[in-house]
């Protein structure tokens, strides 16, 4: 809570700024003055840093020591046998940014800014400007951009639209080539592992809401039960993607089994067929290998152990999996795994394959807390996250591993104010010095956050702040516009690369362009061909394969010279 006596403070600078009010004054606006001098601040803080910060000479040394790592850092023309692929779900720029303070200090890095290699890409949908989670998991899984609120289903057909044809409309990507090639894949996710973006590694769907059967009665009530599209979960348990994954964790257990039966945790599911697809998973996989189901930390950590399992599917709740923070404060550590456990547990599962392995991580958090405008909760999963990524680099080696991490999409999260250095990340930034009043350096531009930022709604008369409790996770901070629910930024994404291939990740780009990336590398991908027999083992034989690649290409580009030359000739 705030100290009594700095509320006093903002009480003298609430009676002054009015002061200034009523004789129509304020902060000067000269052409050249809109940048406020630093003893201008009403809100007044000794900055915090390393006093050596201070000597030029230190900047020096640290933008040499840069240079001199990324100019030793060798380029690898090595095809990967395996893959980790990280999504942090709405994790932008500025998420990653405040996540640095929040983690201890503005200079701080997180595991995969260390990366040698990044990149920017496009979020945008076909037919928005600001994707949802469902379009561009299918940009960046299957390399084709299409609608919003769709999963591998072509933009040429309509959000749930309920008969199309199937055959020519829907795809899949990266785990299926990954699936053809003979590695072994597994997805891990801290939401619904039917959601929108673990969706995306073995689904297709004209609707992100059809999780489960429920959903496709309800928007499908009069197509015939044999046409009807298949929901999500079934996907996972019968699809040729879902079942073949070696590894499948995460949460959202209620579009699992039927609305008359309770979970682990005594929660109804939502299936209206009657159907328990837990038990459908185990009796598919029992004439597959050795699998196993489990539902908490300890079975999880038990199954992995023992080295013998074929598959393991893992739901931890019966929606969205809990908070890192909800965990702690819930004391439910021996419980609930969080994201670091799970991607272990699935390192374990894969390690052993041996024609390597495609994982697909998404830290899903991070998006549902700035949802609901509480970065807390979403800068607690975003460091979660970077230590998910640490743990999986730990893990594998950089000679044989590629490791790529991005986002789906940013969201409206500002990071304001002119606060000074040191100042805590999630505190109050500074005073207005219209109103008087504090506002905090993190806020966004829309979302129920709305309604602890005005009085009674009504936006000229904004709320003192003092008096919140930001320590307290469920908090929800400053929002401009008033929406159920915050929405997504339309802005790049970064993208991240480590290990066999990771300088092609450079650069701007389309989002759709990441999964042909990483295919080329993990030398994965029949139709794009340029998959070989054999998987070269030195720098030498990847150079020559490249050349060999390169080739057609190249015949194709003289083939085509050629053409127009003659045709010059006969004109």
């Amino acid at each position: 809570m705030v100290s009594s006596e700095r509320c006093a403070v903002f009480l003298l600078i609430a009676l002054s700024a009015t002061s200034l009010s009523a004789r129509g004054e304020s902060t000067p606006r000269e052409p050249g003055q809109q940048h406020p001098r630093s003893d201008r601040r009403v809100f007044q803080s000794v900055p915090i840093y390393d006093k050596q910060e201070e000597e030029s000479e230190y900047w020096r040394t640290v933008a040499q020591r840069s240079l001199q790592h990324q100019a030793a850092h060798p380029r690898s023309e090595r095809k990967a046998k395996n893959v980790v692929y990280f999504i942090g779900d709405g994790m932008g720029l500025s998420t990653v940014a405040a996540a640095r303070m929040y983690l201890g200090n503005e200079n701080m890095y997180l595991s995969f800014e260390k990366f040698p290699y990044f990149g920017l890409a496009k979020t945008y949908c076909v037919n928005r400007q600001v994707a949802d989670s469902a379009c561009t998991a299918t940009a960046y899984l299957s390399g084709v951009k299409i609608n919003y609120g769709m999963l591998n289903v072509a933009a040429s057909v309509k959000r749930s639209s309920c008969e199309y044809d199937r055959n020519a409309t829907e795809f899949k990507g990266l785990l299926e080539w990954a699936q053809q090639a003979g590695k072994a894949t597994g997805i891990v996710t801290t939401t619904r592992i039917t959601h929108a973006t673990p969706g995306g590694t073995y689904a297709s769907s004209a609707d992100r809401d059809w999780e489960d059967d429920t959903e496709v009665n309800n928007d499908c009530p009069t197509t015939r039960q044999e046409d009807k599209p298949v929901d999500i979960a079934t996907q996972l348990v019968y699809g040729s993607v879902g079942k073949n994954l070696k590894v499948a964790l995460g949460c959202g257990r209620r579009h699992f089994i039927p609305a008359d039966v309770k979970d682990e945790d005594g929660k109804a599911g939502k299936r209206s067929d009657g159907v328990n697809l837990i038990e459908a998973w185990k009796e598919v996989h029992a004439d597959m290998g050795e699998a196993q189901y489990v539902s908490d930390k300890k079975s999880l950590l038990e199954a992995v152990k023992s080295k013998k399992l074929d598959y393991l599917l893992g739901l931890f709740d019966s929606s969205h999996c809990l908070y890192n923070l909800e965990i702690d404060d819930q004391k439910l550590g021996d419980v609930k795994p969080k994201l670091t456990d799970m991607v272990d547990a699935a390192l374990s599962m894969l390690e052993d394959s041996e024609q390597g392995y495609v994982l697909f991580v998404e830290g899903g958090l991070i998006d549902t807390a700035h949802h609901s405008n509480r970065p807390r909760l979403s800068l607690e999963e975003t460091i979660e996250f970077h230590k998910a990524i640490e743990l999986a680099r730990t893990r594998t080696s950089e000679e044989d591993t590629l490791i790529v991490v991005s986002s789906d999409h940013s969201h409206t999260l500002m990071y304001n104010g002119y606060p000074t250095r040191g100042n805590d990340i999630l505190g109050i930034g500074d005073i207005s010095d219209k109103d008087g009043l504090p506002y905090t350096t993190l806020s966004y531009a829309n979302g129920e956050g709305f309604y602890q930022t005005y009085a009674d709604g009504n936006p000229s008369k904004r709320l003192d702040v003092t008096g919140y409790d930001f320590s307290d996770y469920r908090q929800r901070y400053l929002a401009t516009v008033p929406l159920s629910s915050e929405t997504h930024g339309g802005e790049d994404v970064g993208v991240y690369a480590s290990g066999p291939g990771a300088h092609l990740f450079g650069g701007s780009t389309e989002q759709n362009v990441i999964p042909l990336l990483i295919a080329y590398v993990a030398n994965i991908g029949d139709e794009f061909g340029w998959v070989t027999s054999t998987v070269p083992d030195d720098d030498n034989a990847a150079s020559l394969q490249s050349m060999s690649q390169l080739l057609p290409m190249c015949l194709a580009v003289v083939c085509a010279f050629a053409r127009q030359l003659y045709r010059v000739v006969l004109e």
